[in-house]
């Protein structure tokens, strides 16, 4: 399924797009899409719903983040192989861990704001997974039980404060508007091959960024146990697993965002983004 959030800022409907596209309006079923209501035990209960008894709500309507105040939001670096080459770093031997505050969070088509005092402030399209139930000391084989589905991320990045500022990437993963989220939260029954979707981005309609989650370093079934070793996965978490090569950063000469830019992201399956810079 494709499960969804629309309305103002603030007031957000849970919803779902039915088999012929139209958005169906699950508020009397769902109350939000957030740590009370993602698990599998509501997604059953969803499945079993005819969506198209359900009231339309316009295309018009704003999208909002595709989860409500998640309680983590957690990404992964230089997880495309493709990538660490472009920035000059070695692949990783074990996955590189930081947090976005989920403050950044955003929606899909929401504006995104440059921060004060930044100077290159940079774009990353990447796929995220959600987990459906608590994972702790999870294995890799049992991993695909704590999924819960899939989503288009942002993971925009202040460059100077991430790596010239001193300390962890959190200062430059994390400003407002930083985390645009969806359009969907697509369930994993949705997806045939995670492992081989296209993704890409664009900046004021010139492909910056093309890549494939085949390219990937570390696949999503091992983040996820990997991860639970560390600390416990709550339902509603966000990771963000990577982005492949044609960050601004990596250009010659490095190109950074700016008032007016539009940013275009797309993935296969999971939706498309479109964020006005200001």
């Amino acid at each position: 399924m494709k499960l969804l959030r629309c309305g103002n800022k603030g007031s957000e409907k849970a919803a779902a797009l039915d088999k012929n596209g139209v958005i169906r309006d699950l508020s009397s079923l769902v109350k939000d899409f957030d740590v009370n209501n993602i698990n599998f035990e509501t997604l059953n209960k969803i499945k079993k719903i005819d969506l198209e008894t359900l009231p339309e709500i316009s295309n018009s309507t704003r999208i909002g983040p595709c989860v409500h105040k998640p309680g983590k939001f957690i990404g992964i670096g230089l997880n495309y192989s493709d990538h660490a080459a472009e920035t000059g770093a070695e692949p990783p031997p074990e996955p590189i861990v930081f947090m976005k505050a989920t403050s950044s969070i955003i929606g899909p088509n929401d504006d995104v704001i440059i921060p004060k005092n930044s100077k290159k402030t940079d774009w990353e399209v990447e796929i995220a997974f959600v987990v459906g139930k608590e994972a702790k000391y999870i294995s890799e084989s049992e991993a695909d039980d704590f999924i819960y589905g899939y989503c288009l991320v942002n993971d925009i990045s202040e460059r100077e404060f991430q790596i010239e500022r001193s300390g962890q990437w959190v200062k430059g993963k994390s400003a407002d508007t930083f985390g645009p989220i969806g359009p969907y939260l697509v369930t994993k029954d949705e997806i045939p091959d995670i492992n081989n979707l296209n993704l890409s981005l664009s900046v004021n309609e010139e492909i910056m960024q093309k890549g494939n989650t085949k390219n990937m370093i570390f696949k999503m079934k091992y983040i996820i146990a990997y991860l639970s070793n560390f600390m416990s996965l709550q339902p509603g978490d966000i990771i963000t697993t990577g982005t492949p090569p044609g960050v601004g950063m990596g250009k010659k000469p490095p190109k950074f965002l700016k008032p007016g830019d539009t940013m275009k992201l797309k993935i296969d399956l999971l939706g498309e983004q479109t964020q006005r810079v200001k």
